[in-house]
């Protein structure tokens, strides 16, 4: 099956056809976050789709170069650090650094750049494409000194969004919505410096002032990815104003198709509601960890939901993600245990080899349900094999190395040799003489206390199994 992508712009799942087939490069820029506070979990659900969509995309022989970038000066980081009465760069150095750091505990792949809309580089970047609209009539100067895009000199405005621009209506990121502006949606280009920014400011042909945040994308994208991008991934909510503005600048500027394919994921909700502070469920990677789980789980509970497709958090759904995560580790050792105890693994397996059903799920515009749900059938097929003991060593073999493929792009295998402490396996070995002795409440009590020493203990066909509870 060929990959397969729904596409924002065209509104259907298309058949992906890179820029250069021959070349199998993917050039991909994604919406990083805004350094003004710490990245909740509703921004890793788009981070964790982005990671899945490269890994993928690898998987299937391709080059990604991926850039992300770190939006570190905008009204809420001008605000924050005027709030904190520090310099703008050292109160988004440490929004930075969380987000690395929440990053590799999702083990979401670093991408190959990730550039800071404040480096000089970029700002210079900025003014030449700001020069440039302002040249072909796409862009004004207004009252208020700052620079905006001229929307109705661009035919194809609001093409990504599917909306009429007579019912368009002022938007957030605009600033000084009072000046006389041509038309109530042009965006700002260069927001001209008033006293409210502080120290927040550079020089420009129209005087000081800072970027508007549309503009930082398009610059930071076409000067690392050129002019003409295979993907360019966010949220929904990125789509407008921000991303449709970055297709009116960008190609404003160099008159090409800017993105071929658009990819946007749906909301994070939080038991059924949108995650707000103000409704004390609004939740950071540490306060997830802080309850318990481990970055693996919610990796898993992030990822396991289709990207277009709601995804509901819950406490509830972090237990199953636990659970499901127990299954994959226990049967992966059960398989290790065949070829383990095999004297001469058969050169040929027998029975049960692995298909591409994963693959194939994920080429059909990553339709990760359908791959987790070919997993663990594959899971309980190949239980039920070594419970009746049809598994030879070469078959388990051979479902190790699928599993290590498949790996490559979900990442969810523990990072390490699970220890069972003495204690526990004491506490496990009476209760296994208890249930031998049927003495049903002591085992349900030595259980309990295997459980409040972090531990869980599973019965099986081959005895009881001892995990530990949100393996890492």
């Amino acid at each position: 099956m060929p990959l397969r992508f729904f596409n924002t712009y065209s509104r259907g799942v298309e058949e992906f056809e890179p820029r250069d087939p021959s070349a199998r490069h993917i050039c991909m820029y994604t919406c990083g976050p805004t350094v003004y506070s710490r990245a909740h979990i509703g921004n890793f659900r788009a981070y964790i789709f982005e990671d899945l969509l490269q890994r993928h995309l690898e998987l299937r022989g391709y080059k990604v170069h991926r850039v992300m970038n770190i939006t570190d000066v905008d009204d809420k980081t001008i605000r924050g650090t005027g709030e904190a009465g520090i310099p703008l760069r050292k109160f988004t150095e440490q929004f930075k650094q969380a987000f690395f750091e929440d990053a590799d505990t999702l083990r979401i792949k670093r991408a190959n750049e990730y550039p800071a809309a404040t480096d000089q580089r970029y700002i210079d970047r900025m003014i030449e494409m700001i020069s440039t609209l302002i040249s072909k009539g796409l862009a004004y100067q207004a009252e208020d000194k700052s620079v905006y895009y001229r929307i109705n000199k661009f035919p194809n405005y609001g093409k990504l969004a599917h909306f009429d621009l007579s019912q368009l209506q002022s938007t957030g990121r605009v600033k000084h919505d009072e000046y006389d502006k041509e038309h109530i949606g042009d965006f700002a280009l260069w927001k001209a410096w008033d006293e409210e920014d502080g120290d927040v400011k550079w020089d420009s042909p129209w005087g000081p002032g800072r970027p508007g945040w549309h503009i930082e994308c398009s610059a930071m994208s076409t000067a690392l990815l050129g002019d003409q991008l295979d993907i360019h991934c966010g949220g929904v909510d990125n789509i407008f104003p921000h991303h449709e503005a970055e297709i009116a600048q960008s190609e404003g500027v160099t008159e090409k198709k800017f993105v071929r394919y658009w990819l946007h994921c749906a909301h994070l909700l939080v038991d059924g509601q949108k995650m707000a502070k103000s409704l004390g469920n609004f939740y950071t990677v540490p306060d997830v960890l802080a309850k318990g789980y481990t970055g693996r789980e919610l990796r898993y509970a992030l990822l396991r939901v289709h990207y277009r497709v709601p995804l509901n958090f819950t406490w509830d759904g972090m237990n199953e993600a636990r659970e499901s995560l127990g299954r994959i580790d226990e049967w992966l050792a059960r398989l290790r245990e065949v070829v383990g105890s095999a004297r001469r693994a058969d050169r040929t397996p027998r029975r049960g080899v692995p298909t591409s059903k994963f693959e194939e799920a994920l080429d059909d515009d990553l339709n990760i349900s359908a791959a987790l749900g070919f997993l663990f059938e594959s899971i309980r097929e190949t239980n039920r094999a070594m419970d009746q003991n049809e598994m030879d060593a070469a078959t388990a073999n051979a479902w190790l190395d699928w599993w290590k493929r498949i790996n490559t792009v979900l990442d969810l295998e523990a990072e390490f040799e699970i220890i069972v402490p003495p204690e526990v396996m004491q506490l496990a070995k009476e209760r296994e003489n208890a249930r031998r002795e049927k003495k049903w409440k002591r085992s349900d009590e030595l259980r309990e206390q295997i459980s409040v020493l972090g531990w869980e203990v599973r019965d099986t066909k081959d005895g009881a199994k001892i995990t530990r509870r949100g393996a890492a």
